[in-house]
């Protein structure tokens, strides 16, 4: 399954989880939806992508204006709800990462 985590500038939630959540059978890559993030999210990523995975359900309408709704039309998108709270890698993400993300995949 490749996976695509998306959160704001794609610096703390989306890299995390990228890395940590990346396994068998689980390919990942990050990216932000706004114009300042680290990657920008972009159509290649969106086609790449099996699973689209929102930090928070409020950059679903951002990731739509930066993409277009047809490249994503047929794309199964999910929200963690995990806000912007923590330092990368830090333990509490990571568990709450492994908690939310589970229950879409595993």
């Amino acid at each position: 399954m490749k996976v695509l985590f998306i959160c704001g500038r794609n610096r703390r939630r989306s890299p995390t989880a990228e890395v940590v959540l990346r396994g068998p059978g689980i390919e990942t890559d990050s990216a932000g939806v706004r114009p300042d993030a680290d990657v920008v999210v972009d159509r290649e990523q969106i086609a790449w992508a099996e699973l689209i995975v929102l930090m928070e359900n409020r950059y679903r309408k951002p990731l739509l204006d930066r993409v277009g709704g047809a490249a994503v039309r047929d794309k199964r998108i999910v929200s963690l709800d995990i806000a912007d709270d923590d330092e990368p890698m830090d333990a509490t993400l990571v568990a709450l990462l492994h908690e939310r993300f589970d229950r879409f995949v595993r």
